[in-house]
């Protein structure tokens, strides 16, 4: 039985923590059954921001006649599309695994693994042990059990990111931010686009107005079927078939691709983590506390598979933690304040910090500023008629409590609030910027200026 200093179980953020802790002459196990760079660049964010932009470049060409320019759309070449995304995404994780290998003091195991034992693992044929372990294994996409589903030959975001024939009508289930973004990416490109979403809104995380707003604007676009259940589903030759129910209503969906985006379940499971005494919760998720140790001593855990937040970014940030605490010994408390997000559809979501409602919840005394893109130069340029931003601050202090923002280059746009929060600074620290003057950055600082205390 081999034995190491360090096995990191993933090789998306965890990598992070595995080159740097070689860099000190550590010796490293890396294991990781799939490419390399976890689900961010092989089945996320990066793909997904790939195709997306071509879908954004045919909207702005159906739009264009509204700024004067007559262009159309006289065919699209969805393989070409999904290709570069695969291509470009399975070029990186090639050079990453390279770079692994070439490392003198990591050894890379592309088998999947399984824990016998406390900082034990069953690697294909080998068992290795590791005096520290550290856990960043990620999620799958979550399949609910629905009647028929699993006699059907459905697809989940891994697959949708990568399909080279593009469907005709698509059914979706699930709502939130992957269902949205893979609706506005097929649905722009000419699909036909069913949703079949169990909440009162699309996107249901998001500050409430946002989510109001912006299920509005896909009802507009795509066959939105809110507060309704995928009841039964069934194949009938090539053609998918979802009875959708309400509480007074009953909907048969036809399609001819069936897109399962109902969350994401943690990879625990598939560790066999009940073989140690690292305690997971209710989803399977797995229990940190300030300093990402796990209830198991010497292994930390971080990434999506901890289940706080699931970004790239927040993983990145929370491997950070880990290599100062599991590999530097030093004890520090991770920091989420301010932790961003970005739904990357048309209009663009972001947000940071508290949202309405939950300062409603807390029953904490805020102030309130709006503003809508429209009434700005670059709003009124780009003619974004939905736009619009609502930020939150503390009426004692003036600290930024969260914003919400729905419209162009929002997820840009939301760093400025940031870098606000983050620093403890008061709102006024917007207020005093100069911002340049039309771009699209005045509706930040305009809605600090509009904040009714």
């Amino acid at each position: 039985m081999q034995t190491f200093d360090l096995i990191v179980i993933g090789a998306g953020s965890g990598l992070n923590v595995s080159s740097a802790a070689a860099g000190m002459g550590m010796k490293i196990a890396v294991v990781e059954k799939g490419p390399m760079g976890g689900t961010c660049l092989n089945r996320g964010c990066i793909p997904s921001k790939i195709i997306i932009h071509s879908a954004d470049v045919a909207e702005t060409i159906r739009k264009s006649k509204n700024f004067g320019i007559n262009s159309k759309i006289s065919s699209v070449d969805f393989a070409k599309i999904t290709s570069r995304a695969s291509n470009l995404v399975d070029k990186e994780a090639k050079e990453i695994e390279e770079a692994i290998n070439k490392d003198k003091n990591t050894t890379l195991f592309k088998v999947e693994a399984k824990f016998i034992g406390e900082r034990t693992l069953k690697i294909g044929k080998e068992t290795i042990k590791g005096n520290k372990v550290i856990i960043a294994a990620g999620t799958r996409p979550s399949v609910p059990p629905i009647e028929g589903l699993e006699d059907a030959d459905y697809i989940t975001s891994d697959e949708a990111l990568r399909l080279k024939k593009q469907p005709k009508i698509m059914t979706i289930l699930g709502g939130g931010y992957i269902a949205a973004e893979l609706a506005h990416f097929y649905g722009t490109l000419g699909t036909k686009i069913n949703i079949v979403q169990r909440a009162k809104f699309l996107i249901p995380n998001e500050d409430e107005e946002v989510s109001r707003k912006f299920t509005e604007i896909f009802k507009k676009k795509y066959n939105v079927l809110t507060e309704f259940n995928a009841a039964k589903i069934s194949k009938k030759g090539k053609k998918f078939i979802v009875i959708a129910k309400s509480k007074n209503k009953k909907k048969k969906l036809i399609s001819d691709e069936l897109l399962v985006a109902t969350g994401r379940i943690p990879n625990t499971d598939l560790l066999d983590v009940k073989k140690t005494n690292v305690k997971t919760n209710e989803k399977g998720f797995i229990k940190t506390n300030e300093y990402l140790e796990t209830t198991a001593k010497n292994i930390w855990a971080l990434g999506d598979i901890v289940g706080k937040f699931l970004f790239k970014h927040s993983a990145n940030l929370e491997a950070g933690y880990v290599y100062s605490n599991a590999i530097l010994n030093k004890k520090t408390k991770i920091d989420y304040n301010a932790m961003p997000h970005a739904i990357f559809t048309l209009p663009q979501i972001a947000g940071a910090g508290l949202r309405e409602q939950d300062l409603r919840e807390k029953k904490i005394d805020y102030a309130v500023g709006k503003y809508q893109f429209i009434n700005s130069g670059m709003g009124l340029a780009l003619q974004d008629n939905e736009g619009f931003i609502k930020i939150f601050t503390d009426k004692k202090t003036r600290k930024i409590l969260g914003c919400h923002i729905l419209g162009s280059e929002a997820s840009t746009l939301i760093h400025e609030v940031i870098v606000a929060m983050k620093n403890n600074l008061p709102v006024d620290a917007i207020t005093n910027a100069v911002h340049v003057h039309p771009a699209l950055s005045e509706v930040v600082q305009r809605a600090v200026n509009n904040i009714e205390w």
